[in-house]
């Protein structure tokens, strides 16, 4: 993390634990906030790679899932680097800078994902550099999030996804709610004070909550290669093109997608639980004859109490059985409807 802006945030009443901003003094209340008011929150959490070269583009559209072509100066896209087997090593958020493509990935992930995708740049006119503490992303969440926006920006993007350039920042749109906004570290104190006018600032484990809410997975280390992109229902967020060339993994996925039948999905569900569940928790069903029917991939606590997770399970038990965390016969977990229809197998 930029050491002035965690300084700066430090000052404002940040609380951090392993570098990430937990909460400014009552985790609690921020998150009761989230569900109820316009919050700010800096996603310290995540990591931001930065692609650049003649050959960027050509490179990435042959080593991601997405469509590479797609993602330009008005729109950002979801994407995942695969392993040969079509498990996610990474998703991640892509949008553009200028000619530069930026690679937005939980933080510990950055570099061993800028290692791998190193791997394969040989003689390609392609350069892969860590900017996480060059650019400083922060969320605003809420009802009133876009009228701040506006105060601030004037112009905003649109459609989900879209994004906008401005002198200092790239605003980008998840929802009419929801807004993400990317700027460089020495514009973000100036940035957070005018947004925090008008918004709660809360921790970064708030936007956690918010994506769980939003069903979208983010792969970290403990559940690296565990997952298929259709398995985390990425496809139906825009990071898998099935037209375009070949990437590592890309035969499986098109394979699973023409030819096979997707046994698993990713679904939110509650826990409650006084004990944390974990991302690659494994979990159970009375179908699966003591076999894990599905993981954990994702969890945060909840507002209210207890924790919201996203869970890739069987169909099959999802439909017709009660699932457990952990063992056959640990906590149950409480199915909730997901913000986006599932195709019907």
């Amino acid at each position: 993390m930029n050491p002035d802006w965690q300084q700066f945030l430090a000052q404002q009443g940040a609380i951090f634990d392993a570098g990430v901003l937990q909460h400014f003094g009552d985790a609690a209340a921020e998150l009761d906030a989230t569900a109820r008011r316009t919050v700010l929150c800096d996603l310290n959490q995540f990591g931001t790679l930065r692609v650049s070269g003649e050959e960027a583009q050509s490179f990435l559209q042959n080593m991601l899932s997405s469509d590479i072509r797609e993602a330009d100066a008005r729109r950002a896209q979801f994407s995942s680097l695969n392993s040969p087997k079509g498990r996610m090593l990474a998703t991640m958020l892509i949008w553009r800078s200028g000619d530069d493509y930026l690679l937005q990935l939980p933080r510990a992930l950055c570099e061993p994902t800028r290692k791998k995708l190193g791997m394969y740049v040989l003689r390609a006119k392609v350069k892969i550099s860590d900017a996480s503490d060059e650019i400083v992303s922060l969320g605003l969440s809420g009802e009133n999030a876009q009228e701040i926006l506006s105060r601030q920006f004037g112009e905003l993007p649109q459609q989900p996804f879209g994004c906008i350039e401005t002198g200092q920042a790239n605003v980008l749109k998840f929802s009419d709610t929801r807004f993400q906004i990317n700027t460089h570290a020495q514009h973000a104190p100036t940035l957070w004070q005018a947004l925090g006018q008008y918004a709660q600032p809360v921790g970064s484990v708030c936007w956690d909550w918010l994506n769980i809410r939003a069903g979208i997975p983010v792969i970290l280390p403990q559940t690296q290669e565990q997952f298929v992109p259709q398995m985390a229902n990425l496809e139906l967020l825009g990071g898998v093109n099935f037209k375009k060339g070949c990437y590592p993994g890309q035969e499986i996925v098109a394979r699973m997608q023409y030819l096979g039948k997707l046994k698993r999905r990713m679904y939110p569900a509650h826990l409650d639980s006084s004990a944390a569940p974990q991302p690659g928790d494994e979990l159970f069903s009375a179908d699966m004859e003591g076999q894990a029917c599905g993981m954990i991939a994702n969890v945060s606590h909840a507002p209210g109490g207890g924790y919201d997770a996203l869970a890739v399970v069987q169909i099959a038990s999802r439909e017709s059985q009660t699932v457990h965390w952990k063992s056959p016969q640990g906590e149950t977990l409480q199915f909730f409807a997901l913000p986006y229809s599932l195709p019907q197998n």
